[in-house]
């Protein structure tokens, strides 16, 4: 599916939420509501000119079909939650907020943490997406903020996340072949020496896997 309007995108988040087993039992959902939260609160965005940028689920959807997910990931300043009161808050650290925007939910990483505000400032780019320009994260800062997640996903135990986002690594690198040694230069400079060497331990695994798909392949 490639997301062309607001509804799309409120399509996408909705089937996700309807389609997870988890969800039947008690849910007081509504899906139209759903969909029309997405388009109310990305009008919000534009009318109050608040700086942010989609990564996440929906951002991996501008660049590859078939991905899935219940939420909106964004990158914002800590700042900008004060403009926005309607969000109900339901949890927030120093790098990361959860929140509700009528039956959407909202994954924020905050520009206060030193590498969403790298992606947040380098790896970014307004694309004709949705129904308007919208910032999106490039293949490059998608790429960063998965293989710097991955670590602690490991540590929480958290495999269903962990498969997810090696997936989304994998196909990434197979289909836009960025400059992995680049990347990982920068990522350094925002993980400590262990995490760093078990993302060079990852990046080394997938790449393995894609040169085999590809010789199974021929």
């Amino acid at each position: 599916m490639t997301i062309q309007s607001s509804d799309q995108i409120g399509e996408v988040i909705r089937n996700a939420v309807v389609f997870n087993v988890k969800n039947w039992l008690g849910s007081t959902m509504n899906s139209d509501t759903l969909i029309q939260s997405v388009q109310d609160f990305f009008a919000v965005l534009e009318e109050r000119k608040i700086d942010y940028v989609i990564v996440g689920g929906i951002a991996i959807l501008y660049y590859i079909e078939g991905r899935n997910t219940q939420d909106l990931d964004l990158l914002m300043a800590v700042s900008s939650l004060d403009k926005l009161p309607e969000l109900k808050i339901t949890s927030q650290d120093m790098y990361f907020a959860r929140a509700n925007y009528g039956e959407l939910q909202i994954d924020l990483l905050l520009t206060e943490n030193p590498l969403f505000k790298e992606v947040y400032r380098k790896y970014s780019k307004v694309q004709k997406f949705l129904d308007r320009n919208i910032p999106l994260a490039t293949v490059e800062g998608l790429l960063l903020l998965k293989l710097y997640a991955l670590p602690s996903l490991y540590r929480q135990g958290n495999f269903a996340r962990v498969g997810i986002y090696e997936n989304d690594i994998a196909t990434l690198l197979h289909y836009y072949q960025p400059d992995i040694d680049a990347l990982l230069g920068e990522i350094s400079k925002y993980v400590n020496e262990t995490d760093f060497e078990e993302i060079k331990g990852i990046v080394s695994d997938i790449q393995k896997r894609i040169s085999r798909f590809k010789n199974d392949s021929r």
